[in-house]
Order: C-alpha cells, then sequence, then structure tokens
C-alpha cells in the first residue's frame, strides 16, 4: 500500500497529492508517469510524475477530478492509503544542452508535469523561459515553482484576471517576434492547446515535443489502448512516448479517440453522485 503523506486542494475540482512510493521516487526522471489504482474496485488511472524526492521517497502529482475514477481519488485524504502504484513508466523526456532558449508552455494541469522538465533543462545548463497559462487566476498553479526554475516566466489568463491577458499560443509568439530563435519547445495540457502550440511553431521549424495522455489501460503497450499516429507510424504513449514530436501527431485522431468512451464516463460519474460520491475508501 501506498500512502498519501499530503493533500493540497488547488482549486474545488483539482487536487496535489504528495504520496509514498520509494521504489518509483528512486528512478523517476522528466517525463515519466506511473499507472494508480485507489482501492480494488477503482480503474488503472495513468498520471504524470509532477515531482519526486528521492530522500524521502514520495511522487508528487496532480489530478482533475473530470470522471468517477478521478473523482474518487480527489476524494482520498492524508493517511489514506492507494492500492496500486506502478511506474516510473514511459520514456524520460530528452535532456541536453541546447544552442538557443528552450520554452516551457503548461496549460491549466499541465503546469505541474511541465515543471520537472523545466528543472532538468535548467540544471542542464539551458535558459528556460515558461509560460503557463489558466482561464482565470483561481485556476492557476504551481506559478512559484515554475518561476524558481525559469530564467523567464510568462502568466497568461484568458479572462485577463491574473497576468497578461490571452491564450499561452499569443505569449509564445510575441516570445518569438521577441527573440527571433527558439531552440526547442515542450508543450503540456488539452490536446487542443497542444495542437495550437504545434500549429504555431511548424512555420518556425522549432523543434516541439507535446506529452499525449490518451486513453490507457495497461501500461505495457500490449493492450494497444493508447495508439497514436505520429507521422507515417503508430505509437503506444505508454512505451513510446508519452512524449513525441508535436508537428507529426494526428491531434485530430487523437481527441476523436478521447472522446470514445465520454457517454460511459457520464453514467459512471452520474452512478457516483447518486451514490453520495462515497469512494470506499475506509
Amino acid at each position: 500500500m501506498y500512502p498519501i503523506v499530503k493533500k493540497v486542494v488547488l482549486s474545488s475540482a483539482v487536487k496535489e497529492f504528495e504520496v509514498r512510493a520509494p521504489m518509483v521516487a528512486e528512478k523517476a526522471q522528466a517525463g515519466h508517469f506511473f499507472i494508480m489504482r485507489a482501492n480494488e474496485r477503482g480503474e488503472r488511472i495513468p498520471l504524470t510524475i509532477a515531482d519526486y524526492d528521492r530522500e524521502k521517497g514520495t511522487i508528487t502529482t496532480i489530478i482533475q477530478e473530470l470522471g468517477a475514477s478521478s473523482t474518487l481519488v480527489g476524494q482520498m485524504e492524508e493517511g489514506d492509503e492507494i492500492l496500486d502504484f506502478v511506474g516510473p513508466l514511459g520514456v524520460p523526456s530528452e535532456i541536453e544542452l541546447f544552442d538557443g532558449p528552450t520554452v516551457l508552455v503548461g496549460g491549466g494541469i499541465g503546469i505541474a508535469p511541465i515543471f520537472p522538465i523545466a528543472r532538468a533543462l535548467k540544471a542542464a545548463g539551458n535558459e528556460v523561459i515558461s509560460i503557463i497559462g489558466a482561464r482565470n487566476k483561481d485556476l492557476l498553479i504551481w506559478e512559484e515553482k515554475m518561476a524558481s526554475v525559469s530564467d523567464k516566466l510568462i502568466v497568461c489568463t484568458d479572462d485577463g484576471s491574473y497576468g497578461r491577458q490571452g491564450f499561452v499560443t499569443d505569449a509564445l509568439k510575441d516570445l518569438y517576434a521577441e527573440r527571433g530563435k527558439l531552440a526547442a519547445v515542450w508543450a503540456i495540457g488539452p490536446m487542443p492547446m497542444m495542437r495550437a502550440i504545434a500549429n504555431v511553431t511548424r512555420p518556425w521549424a522549432v523543434k516541439t515535443i507535446v506529452s499525449m495522455n490518451p486513453l490507457m489501460m495497461d501500461g505495457t503497450g500490449m493492450c494497444g489502448a493508447c495508439r497514436v499516429q505520429v507521422g507515417e507510424e503508430t505509437k503506444f504513449a505508454c512505451v513510446d512516448g508519452p512524449e513525441f514530436d508535436g508537428h507529426l501527431v494526428d491531434f485530430d485522431l487523437a481527441i476523436k479517440r478521447l472522446a470514445i468512451y465520454k457517454d460511459q464516463e457520464k453514467r459512471a460519474l452520474a452512478a457516483l453522485e447518486h451514490k453520495g460520491g462515497h469512494c470506499g475508501c475506509q
């Protein structure tokens, strides 16, 4: 069992969890993810590793309550124990010293998994410019953590309630106009946002990496649920990713596949709410 040692409520639907999982923390690197299962009745949930502490043996992750399973996890509290916690999984981010500024773009809860990549790029000697965005100030997370690993931090909100008003794509366009050259761009967030970032950088021929979050079941490449079309190849996010060349990803197909079980998810969430939302973790 894997105890929750810390829980932070970032907003009504977004929770930060620090979980004691020493064997996962020991080998975790930027870009890795893990799969958890809250209890014997829970679904497997893939989550990106947002931070890790090898000394404490803990993993930090952010979860947004969207469906029944994520809502169940969001209701867990400090001291509760997670039944399964498997990882680290996937291919870690390729960290190198680039000839020019690197840009990290995080949208919504995608800000959290972009943090360890920014930290690793900074540690490798890169100039790190981060652009983070949310719909409004209340939904913005980890501003201080991103500032701590960035040479420059640009904050955007859709409604202008904090930082500059507008989308992260607008900030990226302005940054490119200002600097003239960017060595690489990482983007993590909702698929439409990552698609928009890739469309912005394609004419510039700037290396652009996105982290895909497709449907996933076993995390070993056996079930094929997480397949993603990348150029002419079919890739599996769990073993080939989750990071891919954003200019080659078929986002239209990926977004369509992500919606396959929307009706079932709505029914499961409605059933959970009908039962009072108790997770059965006690």
